[in-house]
């Protein structure tokens, strides 16, 4: 069972990376634990001597203000699928608290592909976000180095048959570390992550929040969504979508 120190539940950090992360034990397999970012959309491992308990109560409350952003022009219905079901309750109260029509629907990402087209049948909405976990693997020397890039392609691809016009519909995908390239050339409107950094749970829902609240007849400001999020550009870019040309930031 590994050592009694930590249990499943605790709050941990990492010594090796100055603690910068909170995660919660979700499983001990000998002596190796099983980590869930607490706000930040990351899974890891870790053995028990790299780990500290975290005792403090201030978890990030991160929770930016988007009300400057509601406008009369628009109220977008936002279709939220998520790979993992704390993040997607975090999103959904943030949604509920700037007062936002919004669905959630929890699916594990290897099987995302299978509920797209239906759920947008069913909500018929202005925003899609698919999000959940993601990870590259910098040492992996076989062809994918991403954990679940390849997964969003897919969902992605699938809505846009649904909806190819990506003014009809928004596309907001990725998670930590996805490969943003490959997410806005499947279609996606706003991708993490150009610098394959981590992102905060909330982050794809505040871009989703904020096109729900924007004009439809002006251009996205794509800098001051972007700038919104954690992480900024670092952790999600996108394409600014109105009129038939196409501005990405970062470039």
């Amino acid at each position: 069972m590994g050592d009694s120190m930590f249990n499943i539940g605790d709050l941990v950090t990492r010594k090796s990376y100055d603690n910068d992360i909170i995660f919660k034990i979700i499983d001990i397999k000998e002596d190796i634990y099983v980590l869930k970012g607490v706000v930040v959309r990351l899974f890891a491992d870790s053995p028990s001597d790299d780990l500290k308990i975290y005792n403090s109560n201030a978890i990030d409350d991160f929770s930016p203000e988007i009300d400057g952003y509601r406008s009369l022009e628009r109220d977008g219905r936002i279709l939220h699928i998520d790979g993992d079901n704390e993040y997607l309750e975090k999103c959904m109260n943030f949604y509920k608290k700037n007062r936002l029509k919004a669905y959630g629907v929890y699916v594990d990402e290897n099987n995302l592909i299978e509920v797209v087209n239906d759920n947008l049948k069913k909500y018929n909405p202005d925003i899609l976000v698919i999000t959940g976990h993601d990870a590259y693997y910098r040492k992996k020397r076989s062809g994918n180095n991403y954990k679940n890039t390849s997964n969003f392609v897919l969902a992605v691809k699938e809505a846009r048959k649904y909806e190819s016009s990506h003014e009809k519909l928004f596309i907001i995908a990725g998670a930590c570390q996805s490969n943003y390239e490959e997410l806005i050339k499947a279609g996606a409107n706003f991708a993490s992550s150009p610098k394959r950094i981590n992102i905060h749970a909330l982050d794809p829902a505040i871009i989703a929040a904020c096109l729900a609240f924007s004009d439809k007849n002006n251009n996205i400001d794509l800098i001051k969504i972007l700038a919104k999020t954690k992480y900024g550009a670092d952790g999600i870019g996108g394409i600014i979508t109105k009129g038939t040309m196409y501005v990405g930031y970062p470039r």
